[in-house]
């Protein structure tokens, strides 16, 4: 089983100009497939449609400060060599398409074909209104910059027109060393299962429970079966947003909170049900760069240990 690592984005904790490149160079030195950034393009004070989506829920104190993820994979690939670059997930609907496209081209280009592509829709009306974007419409918006990206990704003259853009018959340059890998976020609508069966090469499960990972991973595969696709090219990669924590019982807590132990154990059921990968973020549990790739060793080592890499 493979592994990711989260890359620190927070400048109140971490200092960006020296961790990145050093946490980098040593997950890749220590055996982690694929480095991942995470999108925050303001805090609101307070947030009109609370977090996630839920009315009078305050978002973590960890949103205050958000590095551009697009700089940090920047710096990461300069600093590292093999291991694959990915986004969990670019906020794609306050972007320009035609501009999305061109960074991930531009950054696959400059890394040797590493990048990953890992969009959403979020769930933020102030992050939307803060970019002049359409928060109604984000999820076709999102439809919009996965079919967008691919074909401005294709071979030229493209022409593409959808609700935001028009393209007619023009070179758009870069194109990235091969076709980027585009995996989505949520999966827990049913929009969201049919966009991931129908579009995606993968499916970036957020904060979810392995039951319901299984369940919505079921259902993904069969519906690009349905659709004719092979659910057997689709990469499953859950995000493990680990806070630790003294063990408290396995009912009563988060994923991925909790003891060391508990959250490899954990990451254990996710080997079980499937998953391609596991992105490990450990930037909401270490309080510097020094003690994150510390960590992060550390628990590659206890999963080295239960046979899980």
């Amino acid at each position: 089983m493979r592994f990711g690592l989260g890359l620190p984005q927070r400048t109140d904790r971490y200092d960006i100009e020296s961790d990145v490149a050093r946490i980098a160079r040593g997950a890749e030195r220590a055996g982690y497939s694929s480095l991942w950034v995470y999108e925050r393009v303001l805090f609101p004070l307070p947030a009109a449609g609370g977090r996630n989506g839920v009315p009078g829920l305050p978002w973590s104190d960890g949103y205050r400060t958000c590095a551009d993820p697009f700089t940090v994979l920047a710096l990461a690939s300069v600093a590292t060599q093999d291991v694959r670059l990915g986004t969990c997930v670019i906020v794609a609907p306050l972007h320009s398409s035609l501009h999305l496209a061109r960074a991930l081209a531009t950054l696959d280009l400059a890394s040797g074909g590493r990048v990953v592509a890992g969009f959403g829709c979020g769930t933020s009306s102030d992050e939307y209104r803060g970019a002049g974007a359409d928060f109604v419409h984000r999820g076709r918006s999102l439809d919009e910059a996965v079919d967008a990206c691919r074909a401005l990704w294709g071979p030229d003259p493209v022409s593409y027109r959808d609700s935001r853009m028009v393209i007619e018959n023009a070179l758009v340059s870069p194109k990235p060393a091969a076709p980027l890998p585009v995996l989505l976020g949520d999966g827990t609508t049913r929009r969201s299962i049919e966009r991931i069966a129908g579009k995606a090469d993968g499916w970036l499960p957020v904060g979810t429970s392995a039951g319901a990972i299984e369940k919505g991973w079921k259902q993904i595969r069969d519906r690009a079966a349905e659709l004719g696709r092979d659910p057997g090219l689709l990469e499953l990669i859950p995000r493990a947003n680990v806070v630790f924590r003294p063990p408290v019982a396995r009912a009563d807590r988060q994923p991925f909170h909790g003891s060391l132990q508990q959250v490899v154990d954990d990451i254990a059921d996710l080997a079980e049900l499937g998953a391609t990968e596991v992105l490990i973020d450990l930037t909401w549990t270490a309080r510097g760069g020094e003690e994150l790739l510390d960590l992060a060793l550390q628990v590659l080592g206890e999963l080295d240990a239960a046979g899980l890499h």
